[in-house]
């Protein structure tokens, strides 16, 4: 947090020696929504562009620090391509710590953890299918997993006080389907049951439900829901209890586990089963020796710019928070750190033409309190990232209007659909949008848009009526 503080501090003093007396008025679109949501143009900061480059075409507290929420994925996202490459992946490799005799392993399973942020629960069932086809059956020992290359996660490091939440995941050198269990909710009429099916097996795991359907619509139906895990045997008890409307239908919810490594030895265990093998010991943390013969078996992961899609559309925080830290990777062993990232992040950010004491960092995924940037430098990202050779994986990770990812049902059956490709952001107090627009005119247009304010919830018909604004070619 020290290197963060003085990050801050720089960026404060940077900011007074902007002045702010000759900032554009808001576009006329944006300021009844404004008004109808509460929300004062003092707390809205705009700026677009050509995304080809050249002077804005409106600044509007362009150069004011604000916090831009999940809209900071972007700058973790161009940075890891430009800096570890589009064809980078990370790579978890398995050793058999004893003989291996007709599919009978009497030892350990070593495994090095890569920091791989995108080892969902199907993929690991991949990797193990790799193991049986290598003639693994029988595990007779443990499975030893070498985490030392990313420092443990507390508690404390959650954003809020509800742990549970998917969101709140805390990164970890072997994360496992994102760290988060989902399960299927099937609400019966109201005052009556909800079925409770897990989507991702793990064993053991027992399921403790006291959610009952509700009346009322169906609006913000995750509030009224709570979960925790506990240690049980080799595996976990999940208590779930709150209320679902009736009327919300069938839903998922994602629930962050807390323990990665129990949760991992259960999601394991149940696969191996499906798989027909059989492993009697257990999962645990350890270092492993320095010098290794080949491994066993290696898996892995998806390219970057195929893990940047699953993470920015839709805005995976725990992924991101990994991401970010595989900047400072340098295949030394060291574990990876924010400050180790922010080493390499800094200079390269002056390469690119921004300006470093106008950017607040914390963990690059902006589930963050303290980050902080401007919509003037979010637009100098954006140009950036449009002239650069890795501007075609870029644009495709974001969500695009109208068709998929946190941009799915935001303007679809308009003529804007398909048109944008644009990174959202909530929090308390922050509403965000940035990305590109391809205009009525054909022109490519980059934009930001950060609300900071208490009712910047209200805030999404001001996010629409900017994107039609644009499209208009305003």
């Amino acid at each position: 947090m020290t290197l963060i503080h003085s990050l801050y501090r720089l960026s404060l003093a940077g900011f007074a020696a902007i002045s702010l007396s000759a900032q554009a008025a808001l576009p006329d679109a944006l300021n009844q929504p404004l008004r109808d949501a509460g929300i004062s143009p003092d707390g809205v900061a705009l700026w677009v562009a050509p995304a080809s480059g050249g002077e804005p075409l409106i600044q509007h507290n362009a150069q004011q620090l604000m916090n831009p929420a999940s809209v900071m994925k972007l700058i973790t996202s161009y940075a890891a391509l430009d800096m570890l490459g589009s064809a980078y992946t990370w790579k978890t490799r398995a050793w058999l710590g004893g003989e291996l005799n007709n599919g009978r392993l009497t030892g350990n399973v070593l495994i090095a953890a890569s920091g791989d942020p995108d080892m969902s629960w199907d993929r690991l069932g991949q990797w193990l299918r790799d193991w049986r086809a290598r003639g693994l059956r029988d595990i007779q020992g443990d499975i030893v997993i070498d985490r030392s290359l990313l420092l443990p996660s507390t508690p404390a490091s959650q954003f809020d006080d509800a742990p549970h939440r998917a969101y709140n995941a805390l990164p970890d050198a072997f994360l496992t389907n994102f760290g988060a269990l989902s399960v299927r909710l099937s609400p019966g009429l109201a005052n009556g049951g909800v079925d409770v099916v897990s989507l991702n097996p793990a064993a053991p795991l027992r399921i403790q439900n006291r959610i009952r359907a509700s009346n009322g619509p169906c609006v913000d139906w995750r509030s009224g829901l709570r979960g925790s895990f506990r240690a049980e045997g080799k595996g976990f008890m999940l208590s779930l209890e709150g209320k679902l409307p009736a009327s919300c239908g069938e839903k998922i919810f994602n629930l962050a586990v807390g323990d990665s490594l129990r949760w991992t030895g259960a999601v394991i265990r149940a696969q191996w089963q499906e798989l027909g093998g059989t492993w009697s010991g257990e999962v645990r943390s350890e270092a492993l020796p320095a010098e290794l013969p080949e491994p066993f078996s290696v898996w892995q992961s998806p390219t970057l710019p195929e893990v940047l899609r699953d993470m920015d559309k839709w805005s995976n925080n725990v992924m991101a928070r990994m991401v970010f830290l595989s900047l400072g990777n340098d295949d030394s062993g060291t574990p990876l750190t924010a400050e180790r990232s922010l080493a390499r992040l800094l200079p390269w950010m002056t390469q690119q033409g921004l300006d470093a004491t106008q950017w607040v960092f914390e963990n690059g995924s902006g589930l963050s309190r303290s980050e902080r940037t401007t919509t003037a430098q979010l637009g100098a990202l954006l140009q950036a990232a449009w002239h650069s050779p890795r501007m075609p994986e870029f644009v495709a990770a974001q969500p695009v209007v109208g068709a998929d990812g946190t941009m799915r049902s935001r303007l679809p059956n308009t003529p804007l659909a398909g048109r944008g490709y644009v990174k959202t952001g909530t929090l308390d107090g922050v509403k965000s949008a940035a990305g590109y627009l391809l205009d009525a005119q054909g022109q490519w247009k980059a934009f930001a848009l950060i609300i900071n304010h208490p009712k910047a919830g209200n805030g999404e018909p001001a996010v629409e009526a900017l994107l039609q604004w644009l499209y208009a070619g305003r």
